[in-house]
């Protein structure tokens, strides 16, 4: 067993996050969940180095954060996690994706070919599961949303189900985002969905509402707005699917600014997030510790008072 590297982040231990229960899986999460894209690498992530990455993995438990979100299309993210994190697999809920492909070129660039087929599911989770040194998955998300005629004809479901059976994975999933997402709900067959929605990302708001009606857990991502609100972005990087511009243009249309009273944009944005009740956690990513404080900070404090809430819905748009 390889020695746990020790973090200095004693602030980040003390936070407090709060949990919401993840559908009816009937597991405790936190608010906050971490979403490990960022651990990728280069070309398209940023530079991060082994010991570094280990730091960080082991500050975000040690800060309470019990969510980790990964996928094959996240480079290197599966083995890091295993290398740093297998000796307190029993301390966070593990989440990983199903269709992606496993010969994909270092060299690729997104958006990224996919394989709904039985047998490219179960390579997939096979080789996940060797990658993050564990013997099962808590959550198996589909990815990218395929429709549901896609997963029938390809069997993505029954395979699925037989890896749950196996006890491989513990609960079924999807990655899922308009125009299929209204037929995924209705399917009744994923016990959480992950669904992308923030301040100035509220397509997908009811849609979230409506999944949690029906029981199942829901995970926000792009909850921070890809962090184009901080001070350091200052909207130059563009949420995943909005044009370049949307985002400021959405957050200055609406006068949000007036509302902050002393919050720094990206507080304001991620307790937006937190503040829709049908939300269990949100994924942020990060490469970074400070970051990582920040985000424990934020979501420590929990959902915008009420009425802010309703008056951002108010002047926002996309709900």
């Amino acid at each position: 067993m390889r020695p746990r590297p020790r973090t200095t982040c004693d602030s980040v231990a003390q936070m407090a996050l709060p949990t919401r229960p993840l559908g009816r899986t009937g597991v405790e999460v936190t608010i906050l969940g971490y979403g490990a894209m960022e651990l990728r690498g280069g070309p398209l992530g940023p530079e991060i180095e082994d010991a570094e990455a280990g730091r960080l993995l082991n500050a975000l438990l040690d800060s309470g954060v019990n969510l980790i979100d990964t996928s094959i299309d996240y480079g290197r993210s599966e083995e890091l996690i295993g290398r740093y994190l297998a000796p307190r697999r029993d301390e966070f809920f593990l989440a990983s994706k199903c269709g992606c492909l496993l010969d994909l070129s270092p060299d690729a660039l997104p958006p990224y070919p996919h394989d709904f087929s039985a047998a490219n599911v179960r390579a997939g989770i096979e080789q996940s599961l060797e990658r993050l040194q564990t013997d099962r998955l808590d959550l198996l998300q589909v990815h990218m949303s395929p429709s549901r005629s896609e997963m029938e004809s390809h069997g993505t479901i029954e395979e699925m189900v037989k890896l749950r059976d196996e006890g491989k994975v513990r609960f079924l999933g999807m990655s899922g985002l308009l125009p299929n997402l209204p037929e995924q709900i209705e399917m009744g067959v994923f016990d959480v969905f992950q669904i992308p929605y923030s301040a100035v990302q509220r397509e997908h708001e009811d849609l979230i509402a409506a999944a949690a009606a029906g029981g199942a857990g829901v995970l926000v991502r792009g909850g921070a707005a890809r962090g184009a609100p901080s001070d350091d972005k200052a909207w130059t990087v563009p949420p995943i699917g909005l044009a370049e511009g949307e985002a400021q243009q959405r957050w200055e249309e609406g006068g949000i600014e007036d509302l902050l009273d002393g919050m720094s944009r990206m507080e304001f944005t991620l307790r937006f997030t937190l503040s829709h009740p049908g939300l269990s956690s949100t994924i942020v990513g990060t490469s970074r510790i400070n970051h990582l404080e920040s985000n424990v900070a934020i979501a420590s404090m929990g959902p915008l008072p009420p009425d802010v809430y309703e008056e951002a819905k108010r002047r926002l748009p996309g709900g």
